[in-house]
């Protein structure tokens, strides 16, 4: 590639953070990345009416959560500060003007009042080249009384003026050649009545201004390029244009549609990276990193929604994806989110983390249970039960029996098949467990099986009610290693507690 390459990612401040938008922060990281360029982060703020508190914090604790690191950003600074729209207001109004001089666009006075009778009058009303000559704008009106206007300070926006019937093509680094009819685009605002600009206009000027390279965005944004190739070539010329990739949508779990809040809402699964408190409806959507997804499970998920590098492989280290990503293995076609896959991820890297790597997370989850137990005895435990582990949420229940007596005793499945024979064997372990001064996962199973052989009974049989006497239910890793971990004292006296249960 000739020139440097930059990337944006450019979210609005607006709410939560979708897992597509995260998808195209990641696509712009791995590119930037690769190719040993720079990924910038730019806060697309010129709606101040959709602007909500908190929003733009949300933005940065999920890229950080994710690891993806900016070079340029509000907070970071660079050479191309600022970096938030609403500080760069002052630029935009000069493009606009440049434009209305090169006469291809125009003020328009119209007032919302008249422009909300003609759409009443007029069915799917679009202000375009059929229309607009019948508006209040300075092409209809004279070039005096234009003047008069914008002299006595009437608000007025500065609109795009689209031609008629003509192709707008360019080349798409995922989808090919794209071709559009302009007879199809109305005239879109670029500058609002408090001269703040619109999306069409500031993000030209930017990318132009921080000398973006490529921009990768989501397919519904595609519609608008025809807009902002104009723009491009009226303002800096086409071949001062970034190179465009416009990514796959993120579907619903069916393939119908775009996947959105709702639908995760609906289904019982998260769509936002982390939990996002509404501040002006109180709601609380709950998110991938409070579900308790990995960070590293949750990148390499959302990297092949939409991509694979061409073979079966699917666990991804953030550097193995940045090795290996091209957009020549990006699909044209929407990806199905799947949760059960996004779960799948999730147990294989906990699999495939070091214990030492989990420890953090997992005291996180075991926070009030674990503070008076070694450092040494949080590693056993987590070496025996991680591989059990789909969420890091499940370290509650299969972990936190290592810590704690078991709330709850499932003695309905002991009773079912409980008999004098069982209670004497139980009894007898005891006793031997409580001489036994070689507590080891082994010498435990040797006396009990050999118990077992004593009193005729199958091993088998004994199984069960030794787990739930230790688990408090049907679940855990090998009973011999429980045993051995929690220690004698807290076996013998989880066994005492259950055999006294069975006499009730």
């Amino acid at each position: 590639m000739n020139k440097k390459v930059r990337v944006r990612f450019a979210p609005s401040p607006t709410g939560g953070l979708h897992l597509g938008g995260v998808r195209t922060a990641l696509f712009n990281y791995l590119f930037a990345k690769k190719n040993n360029g720079s990924f910038i982060i730019r806060i697309e703020d010129t709606d101040q009416t959709r602007f909500v508190a908190g929003a733009e914090q949300y933005i940065y604790d999920t890229l950080n959560w994710c690891g993806l690191t900016p070079d340029e950003s509000p907070l970071l600074g660079g050479n191309f500060a600022p970096y938030k729209q609403s500080e760069r207001k002052a630029l935009y109004k000069q493009y606009a003007e440049q434009l209305i001089a090169k006469g291809v666009a125009y003020y328009a006075f119209d007032t919302a009042q008249e422009l909300e009778e003609k759409r009443a009058a007029v069915a799917n009303f679009q202000y375009n080249f059929q229309s607009r000559m019948s508006m209040k704008n300075s092409l209809t009106l004279s070039k005096e009384e234009t003047e008069k206007l914008l002299k006595n300070n009437t608000p007025y926006v500065i609109r795009i003026l689209m031609p008629a019937n003509e192709t707008i093509s360019f080349t798409d680094m995922i989808r090919g050649e794209v071709h559009f009819n302009s007879s199809l685009i109305d005239d879109k605002i670029l500058l609002k009545n408090d001269a703040m600009p619109t999306y069409h206009l500031a993000v030209i000027v930017d990318d132009y201004l921080m000398q973006i390279s490529h921009v990768f965005r989501g397919e519904e944004w595609l519609p608008s390029s025809p807009i902002h190739i104009l723009l491009w070539k009226y303002l800096f010329g086409l071949e001062n244009m970034p190179q465009w990739a416009h990514l796959p949508l993120i579907l619903k779990p069916d393939g119908n549609g775009k996947l959105s809040k709702r639908d995760g809402e609906r289904l019982g699964f998260p769509v936002f990276a982390m939990d996002w408190h509404d501040p002006k409806t109180y709601e609380k959507t709950i998110g991938f990193k409070e579900r308790g997804f990995l960070p590293q499970a949750f990148v390499n998920m959302l990297a092949m929604l939409g991509w694979n590098d061409g073979s079966a492989k699917e666990i991804f280290t953030l550097q193995e994806l940045i090795e290996q990503f091209s957009l020549e293995r990006v699909h044209k076609a929407g990806a199905k989110f799947d949760y059960e896959k996004a779960k799948w991820f999730n147990h294989e890297w906990i699999k495939k983390m070091t214990t030492e790597e989990l420890k953090k997370p997992v005291k996180n989850i075991l926070l009030n249970i674990t503070n008076n137990f070694s450092d040494e005895y949080l590693t056993k435990v987590i070496e025996l039960v991680k591989d059990r582990c789909t969420l890091l949420a499940d370290f509650n229940q299969q972990a936190s029996f290592f810590f704690k007596s078991p709330e709850t005793i499932d003695i309905a499945a002991i009773q079912a098949k409980w008999d004098e024979k069982k209670k004497i064997f139980f009894e007898d372990c005891l006793q031997q467990f409580e001489a036994e001064k070689n507590w080891t996962a082994e010498e435990l199973e040797k006396i009990f099986k050999a118990l077992a052989t004593t009193h005729q009974i199958k091993i088998g049989e004994l199984m069960l009610p030794f787990r739930i006497m230790l688990v408090g239910e049907k679940f855990g890793p090998a009973v011999f290693e429980i045993a051995a971990l929690i220690g004698k004292e807290t076996t013998v006296k989880r066994m005492e507690h259950v055999l006294e249960l069975m006499k009730k």
